[in-house]
Order: structure tokens, then sequence, then C-alpha cells
């Protein structure tokens, strides 16, 4: 009876995952980097093909040892170590309700089927993927404080000195602030699915509206991120009072269409960016979307120009990328599994996406000359 309701529960919550996933997918990358190590990596490259460059990378470096981890750990967990977890599943399925899936990586570490010369190397790497992430969040968050509302709202004046004596503060502030939520945090599934389904919903629309819509605004922006993560923190705990032991995923849509109205509203009532701050922006990205009023201007001011006709391509292209990328995140799956028809079978659809992007997308990379 437990497993079929840890099976049932987990086939639906793995179908809204992966729809997040693809969704997530396609809104991040219309809305540009995101501003963490993200932007801190296409900030650090040359030119707009170094950033392409690295960006195609990155996917290679990063999800091939990756899902070799998570497949080697769940394989283990599934095979020599499936008596031990199921136990400690069915003790906490009679407690709670919810097993501890949390537990599985602690088990198969402490397990002796791990030498202890991997179970080294394999501490050493889940601390350094730690810590790589928390060395850029620590870097950008007193960026964003010093830079965006301390200089900006609070002390336009502020000399270069006292700007990174008030980033050595701030970047004690920000560790101290995590590790006091470290503290308080009970469960990291739950924060996990909260910051996909409530966070990412609260902020997403406001980011890709920014490049799209030449009428969105900083007042927007501003709207649409306080709305939506004001939802974030007040939907989910609305969801799990009527409707108890429900996933905080499923709050997703209601917390982006809170977003998405605070955007609109934000924008419409308040004033447009000035005419030529926009101009120049369009000139200089030329991005999608709705900036029509805009291009005519700029056209009638300099005929010559032309906006960016290759949307079509590059819609094609981010169609074989994802199609590309899945395939970097199967073929680990199936090396770990020894499942030979499925790794002839992945790597001639890699083969194949790679080549259709050599053509469709390396080809038409930007020169550096």
């Amino acid at each position: 009876m437990v497993q079929s309701s840890i099976t049932k529960d987990g086939f639906s919550l793995f179908t809204v995952i992966m729809m997040l996933m693809f969704f997530k997918g396609v809104m991040a990358s219309m809305a540009g980097p995101a501003p963490n190590y993200d932007m801190q990596r296409v900030l650090a490259a040359r030119s707009p093909r170094e950033a392409s460059l690295m960006s195609a990378t990155v996917n290679v470096v990063l999800y091939f040892p990756r899902y070799m981890l998570v497949v080697g750990l769940t394989v283990l967990a599934l095979g020599p170590l499936r008596e031990t977890l199921q136990g400690m599943w069915s003790t906490a399925a009679q407690g709670s309700g919810q097993p501890d899936f949390e537990q599985i990586l602690p088990v198969v570490i402490q397990s002796s089927i791990i030498p202890v010369g991997l179970t080294g190397l394999l501490l050493a790497g889940l601390l350094a993927a730690f810590m790589s992430t928390f060395a850029a969040t620590v870097n950008a968050g007193p960026a964003y404080i010093v830079n965006d509302i301390y200089k900006r709202f609070i002390n336009p004046t502020a000399s270069n000195k006292l700007q990174i004596r008030m980033s050595y503060a701030t970047s004690v502030l920000v560790v101290a602030v995590g590790i006091v939520f470290g503290f308080l945090t009970e469960s990291i599934t739950n924060v996990t699915l909260w910051i996909v389904g409530g966070l990412y919903g609260g902020y997403v629309a406001a980011n890709l509206l920014k490049w799209h819509w030449w009428r969105f605004n900083g007042f927007g922006f501003f709207y649409g991120m306080i709305i939506g993560t004001l939802g974030a923190l007040v939907v989910p705990p609305i969801v799990e009072h009527f409707w108890p032991g429900t996933n905080t995923l499923y709050a997703f849509p209601s917390i982006f269409l809170f977003s998405v109205l605070g955007c609109f509203l934000g924008t419409l009532l308040s004033k447009p960016e000035d005419e030529e701050i926009l101009k120049d922006f369009y000139m200089t990205v030329r991005p999608w979307g709705f900036w029509k009023p805009i291009l005519e201007k700029i056209k009638a001011e300099n005929p010559g120009f032309e906006p960016d006709t290759g949307c079509g391509r590059h819609w094609f292209n981010v169609t074989v990328g994802i199609i590309w990328q899945v395939t970097l995140v199967t073929l680990p799956v199936y090396i770990v599994i020894q499942n030979p028809r499925g790794i002839v079978g992945t790597l001639a659809i890699l083969v194949a996406t790679t080549l259709i992007l050599k053509k469709s997308w390396f080809d038409h990379l930007p020169s550096d000359k």
C-alpha cells in the first residue's frame, strides 16, 4: 500500500516537475541570463560569440557528470540498498505519511558499497558543487544591494572606498542570513519545491517582459516582482490549508498570474520610459517581441536600420537545442544502467542534433573580429 502510494505520488510529481522544467527552460531563455552566476559568466566573456560558446560548453561539462552521479546514487538506492530504504520509508509513512527521500544520499554515502576513496571523492564533488553556487551568490548579493539600493537611493555620491567597505559588510550579512535560514530549514525538498513552484513563478514574468515589450518599465518590474514574491509567500500556505497534502509546485500557475498582473498594473499606471533610452536599447540589443512603435521611430530617423530577422531560425535552433540537451541528460543515464540500445539511440540523436546546430547555429555566430 505504501509502495503504491509512493509510486502514484511520485509519477504525478514527476509529471509536474517535467512540465515546470520545460516552461522554466523556455521562459528563462527568453528572459536572458539570470542575475547570478549565469550573468557573471556572460559578462566575463570577451564577445557575444564567446558568450554563446560558453553557454553551450557549460551544458556539456555540467550535465554529463551531474546525471552520472545522480543516476549512480539512484541505482544504488533502488538496488543493493533498496530494503534498507524501504524500511525507512515504511517507518516514515507510518509516522508522518511522507517518506523522507532526503535520506537516500546519506544512506548511500554511509553504506559499505562505495569504497572509502570514492566516498571521499563523492563528498569532495558535492562540496565543490555547493561552494561554486555559494561563492557566486555571495559575490552577486552585495553587488545588488550596494549598487542597486545603497548607491542609487541612499548615497549616490558614495566613494569607491565606502562602497568596498559596504560590500564587505553586506557579504557578511548575506552569509549570516543564509546560515540562519539553514538552521531554520527542516526539509531541503520543501524549500526546493517552494523555490521552483513558488518563488520562480513570482519573478519569471518580470524578467521575461523586460526584453519583449517596449512599454514595460521599472515600475512594472518592481510591482511584478513584489506581487509575485508575496504570492509565493501567501499562496502555498492557502493551498495547503484548503487542500492538505497538495504539493507546492501546483501553486505555480496562480503565483505566475499574480506576477503578470503586477507587471501590467505597474507598467500601465505609470509613465513610459524615455524614448531615447528605448531606442538606444533596441538598436543595441535588437530584441524580439512587441517593439513596433520604437522600431518605426528608429527607421524614421535611420532608414537603413534593420531589425533581427532571424527569429524563425533562432526558434528552430531552440527546438533542436532542447532535444540536444535532453540527450546530454539521458546518455549518462543509459550508460550507468548499461542499456546498449538506449546508448546507441541517444548517441545517434546527439550526433544528428550536433550537426544540425553546427550548420544552423554555430556557423551563424558573429565573428570576434
